[in-house]
Formats: structure tokens, sequence, C-alpha cells
């Protein structure tokens, strides 16, 4: 891999990623500053081929990059711009400045925004603790027999679920309840709740044992603090690539999978990753990529953000409009900047 092997397959890979089409050595020669002929482009795009890096999907065709030449270009090649336009940082910024600071909130909104920049289809999880407890309930009567409980996370995380009773609740219901959760269940651990504590947590009740599927429905509410939770957008505009179609069905049980997704896109270091879909070991993803980044979140907790799309996206663009808004993000969360 000379300079000039290595200029040439940067240029297919930027110039497929703005067509879609297969490059050939007239066009290579009109986008490349080089004092070479068509004939020598061609000599070296077939090097290139037998080295693995460039496809010709058919005979008379230009090349395409390989999921070898992309894995190379990500780790040798690829030199993100030095930073995003002011247009771009200040559309960011403004969207920002609207959001909701609530953490699910905030990860939903980040996700639906950057899927409408990019056009790609976006993940955005929130933070992810085991250490996360409960800071505050709330009850509220929302029908005759039905209430619906709210927890505040000690990282400010909201989550409701709604209970049923047997009978009608009254307003001294709703308070009795509300006091009892404060009381016994606020800044308790979740590896602390096991049967033998809920049996005693119910007998506590007393004379209000009609109350205690509002209690249960706490108890969900703690045990599921901190797990973290996943939000898509865009997942429509995968129907806009067409290198997609061979793995759409893959790509929409994976996003129904969240649990399997989350573990996924979960960066092992703060570097931004790319995955190519035909690399994964289960589950492979023809003509797909993802390009995740993690963002801190305070305290120890990460996030991630990620874009799933065609493996031939402008990496050299995505990439630092990924890293941008994981930052807003984290700042978001934290109100540290930087």
């Amino acid at each position: 891999m000379d300079e000039r092997k290595r200029r040439i397959l940067a240029a297919v890979v930027s110039l497929y990623a703005d067509a879609g089409e297969p490059v050939g050595s007239n066009l290579l020669c009109n986008y490349l500053d080089m004092a070479v002929s068509s004939a020598t482009l061609r000599n070296e795009m077939a090097a290139l081929t037998k080295l693995g890096l460039l496809e010709q999907p058919h005979t008379s065709a230009g090349r395409v990059p390989s999921m070898e030449g992309y894995r190379y270009y990500i780790e040798n090649l690829l030199e993100p711009e030095t930073g995003l336009t002011a247009a771009e940082k200040d559309r960011i910024d403004r969207a920002f400045e609207g959001f909701d600071y609530e953490p699910e909130r905030l990860a939903k909104a980040t996700a639906k925004e950057i899927s409408a920049m990019t056009g790609y289809t976006a993940i955005a999880t929130t933070p992810k603790s085991d250490d996360v407890k409960v800071a505050y309930f709330n009850v509220i009567q929302t029908g005759r027999s039905n209430a619906a409980v709210l927890s505040v996370s000690s990282v400010g995380g909201v989550a409701t679920r709604v209970a049923a009773t047997e009978r009608p609740l009254t307003g001294d219901d709703i308070a009795s309840i509300t006091s009892y959760l404060n009381r016994t269940l606020c800044f308790v651990s979740k590896d602390d709740i096991n049967p033998l504590t809920e049996t005693l947590l119910k007998e506590g009740l007393g004379a209000q044992q009609a109350l205690w599927p509002i209690l249960a429905a706490a108890l969900r509410l703690l045990k599921g603090a901190g797990r973290g939770k996943v939000f898509i957008a865009g997942q429509e505009k995968m129907l806009n690539w067409p290198e997609l179609e061979p793995s759409l069905k893959s790509c929409l049980k994976l996003l129904g999978n969240t649990e399997e997704l989350q573990r996924l896109i979960s960066p092992t270091t703060s570097r931004t990753a790319v995955l190519l879909g035909d690399e994964l070991e289960e589950g492979k993803l023809p003509g797909a990529a993802i390009a995740t980044k993690r963002y801190l979140a305070g305290g120890g907790r990460t996030g991630t953000i990620a874009l799933l799309g065609p493996s031939r996206m402008p990496y050299f663009k995505v990439l630092p409009q990924l890293e941008y808004f994981a930052a807003k993000l984290g700042t978001a969360m934290t109100g540290i900047e930087g």
C-alpha cells in the first residue's frame, strides 16, 4: 500500500459514498489531482482489487470498496473534517436549547434530531448504572380504582407505572400510600428487594392490603431504576438506502431486541467506533454499518449514541457530527461543559 494506492482507495470510498455508483478510472482521474493516466489508474485499481480492498460488481463496471477496504479506510485513511460548519453547530446548539433535560426525554430528542440531520436511523441510550436508587415517589389517582405511580431516580430519571386496585380509592388512600412508599423505598438498593422484604412491606400496609397493587408497581419501578433505556428514531430512513435491502429484516429484528442492541452499540473505549455489518460474528447485516460513540453522564455513568446506515456512509462527515452530538448530550446530562 504505497501512497498512490492509499489516495486512490480513499477517493473511491469518497466517490462511492456520494453517488452510490461504481467508480471508473475516468471519474477517478477527474477527481484526483494526480499526473497519471486513466490506464495507470485502472492498473492501480486492479491491484487494489487483488489485495481485496476493492470489488468489481460487473466485468465492465468500475470498482466499489469491499468490507476489507472500508475497514482499512476507517482505521488508516480516515481524516475527519477539522470540525463542523458554523451552521451545523448552530443548528445542534439551538436544538439542545429547546430540549427537555429529563434524561429519557433528552435521549429521545437527541436521537430524533441527529436522525433528521444525517438521514440515518439513530439510537440513543440513557446511562446505565447499578447503583441508581429512587429518590422520590408520587401517586396520582387516575380513575375510581386506578393510580399512576411516578418515581424520580437519584440521577433525575422519571418513570411511571399504572396500578389497579380491587376497590375504589379515596384521597386518604393516596396520601397514605404515597407517604408509605417514600418512607420505605426511597434510596433503597434494588439488590435489597427480595421475596422476604416484599412480604414484610406488604404486611406493613396493615389494614390497607387493598393498596398492594400500588406498592407492587413501586417495587417494579425500583427494580428497573438505572437499567438504561433505548430510544430509536428514523427507522423509516432505512428504506432510502438500496444497499440495506438485503439486511432490512435483520436490521429491524436487531432494533426490536433492545437488550442485544444495547450490548452491540456500547463502545468499550471513548473512541468513536464503526461496526461493519459483514464483520459481525452473529446476525450479519450485509451492506450496513453502525457508527457509535460513548458519552459521559457523570458519576462514572455512560450512555451511547449511534447511527445505523449503509456501509458507504460518508464517515468523514458523519463521525464529527456524531461526536458533537455525544459531547452536547453529555453536557446536557451533567450540566458540566466538556
